[in-house]
C-alpha cells in the first residue's frame, strides 16, 4: 500500500493582498513516486495564513476516500493550530483563551472536518530551505496567486 504525502504552501503578495495556495500530492512506495498530482488556486484579497490553511484543506478534501496521509507544511500556524490550539478553540466555542473570536474560524472548522475523515500526521519543515517538495508547493502557490496579481509585483 503506497504511503500518501501532501506538501502544502501558501503565498501572499502583501499581507493582505493577492494570494495563492499550492499542494503537491504524492503516493510513495518506499523512495519511489507511484503517483503525483498538483493542486493550486488563489484569491484576490487574502492573507498568507488563509492561503496556508486553504492549501491543507484542499489537500485533504481532494482525497476521494478515507486515507492515511502525512501533511507537510512550512506553516507553524497551521501545524500548531491543527495539532494543539484547535482543541481549546472548539471547547471555548471558537474563542481564544483571551475570549476573542478565532481568526479564520471558518477555515479552521473546514480543516477540522476535512481532517476528521482521514488518519493525518502533521509535519513541519522550514520554508525556503531547499526542501524540494516544499519548494514545489511554493511554486504552485505562486502559480495560484499569479492571476490575481494583475500588473503589480
Amino acid at each position: 500500500m503506497p504511503e500518501l504525502f501532501a506538501y502544502t504552501d501558501g503565498a501572499c503578495s502583501g499581507n493582505p493582498g493577492p494570494g495563492g495556495w499550492g499542494v503537491l500530492l504524492r503516493a510513495m512506495d518506499g523512495a519511489t513516486v507511484v503517483k503525483e498530482r498538483t493542486l493550486s488556486g488563489g484569491e484576490e484579497q487574502t492573507t498568507n495564513n488563509r492561503m496556508e490553511l486553504l492549501a491543507a484543506i484542499h489537500a485533504l478534501e481532494s482525497l476521494s476516500r478515507a486515507s492515511r496521509i502525512t501533511v507537510v507544511t512550512d506553516s507553524a500556524y497551521v501545524k500548531n493550530g491543527v495539532t494543539g490550539w484547535i482543541h481549546g478553540w472548539k471547547r471555548n466555542g471558537w474563542k481564544t483563551a483571551a475570549k476573542k473570536p478565532v481568526k479564520n474560524a471558518e477555515l479552521w472548522q473546514r480543516l477540522d472536518a476535512a481532517q476528521a475523515r482521514h488518519d493525518v500526521t502533521w509535519e513541519w519543515v522550514k520554508g525556503h530551505a531547499g526542501h524540494p517538495e516544499n519548494e514545489r508547493a511554493d511554486e504552485l502557490a505562486r502559480e495560484g496567486m499569479a492571476p490575481f496579481k494583475g500588473g503589480k509585483g
